[in-house]
């Protein structure tokens, strides 16, 4: 048998040990994850609440859920046709729905076992994910956005697979704050430690201010949620217009309507 020159042999030992270093890198990285999301306060989500605050996804015993199921699926093939991972919710105005179909959406994606989904509540001036899911954290996410508080401070488990960012009240300079430095900064981290492979961003509406444009570079894409019957064509071309512009548009959703197919 033909020996196997000296150079070839030592290039195949560098090889050897650039996998073994890839694989050991690989392994600490999903031992820090899992390390993470187990340290995370865990809530369980009432039934009851889930009916009550039409989170459908939830316990899927109505059949809106499956319209929801529908938005996840096109939504992961888009993310992982192009390689995001990381969405801002938005809508035109205030009371389009963009919170319910946020959660909805999170409820769904979570429902795939082997997705993890992160959902985070950037509504910073009208916080509302906590009040709609039950649930209550001490520290804010103005001190988690400034580095001044933990991970675990503001983030609660749900499920093997799904957490939510929970802020405990409303920020006064919000759009500041989401353009900061330090904010980039936090969300990067929670992106390393944590690792889901979504991210949605429940952000405020996009006409009263400019919270929306000062966080769209920290984002991949946007969904626009547009309330049927209280969103104008108008509305919905401005803002349309707007998120092309700095970012990428996954699709628009229109929420509220009494109408189904055929109608």
């Amino acid at each position: 048998m033909e020996q196997i020159p000296a150079p070839l042999q030592e290039a195949m030992r560098f090889r050897s040990a650039d996998r073994l270093a890839e694989q050991t890198v690989q392994a600490c990285a999903r031992f820090e994850r899992e390390m993470v999301w187990e340290s995370l306060p865990v809530f369980a989500m009432n039934p009851q609440l889930a009916e009550r605050n039409r989170i459908v996804t939830f316990h899927r015993s109505d059949p809106s859920h499956s319209a929801f199921d529908i938005l996840r699926t096109r939504l992961l093939q888009t993310l992982r046709q192009h390689g995001w991972t990381s969405v801002a919710i938005t809508s035109p105005t205030r009371g389009c729905g963009k919170s319910l179909v946020a959660l909805n959406l999170a409820f769904s994606i979570a429902n795939q076992k082997d997705c993890s989904t992160v959902l985070v509540d950037l509504d910073l001036k009208r916080p509302g994910l906590g009040q709609l899911l039950g649930t209550r954290n001490n520290a804010s996410m103005e001190d988690f956005l400034s580095g001044n508080c933990e991970l675990r401070d503001v983030m609660h488990r749900c499920g093997d697979n799904l957490a939510f960012g929970m802020n405990n009240r409303p920020v006064k300079y919000s759009a500041e704050l989401l353009q900061s430095m330090d904010a980039a900064k936090a969300l990067r981290d929670m992106r390393k430690r944590m690792n889901p492979d979504v991210i949605l961003f429940d952000m405020p509406a996009m006409l009263p201010g400019d919270d929306v444009t000062a966080f769209l570079p920290n984002v991949d894409c946007a969904i626009l949620v547009v309330g049927a019957e209280k969103s104008t064509l108008d509305e919905v071309d401005a803002c349309e217009r707007e998120l092309s512009e700095r970012s990428n548009v996954a699709g628009v959703v229109l929420n509220r309507c009494r109408y189904g197919p055929g109608y």
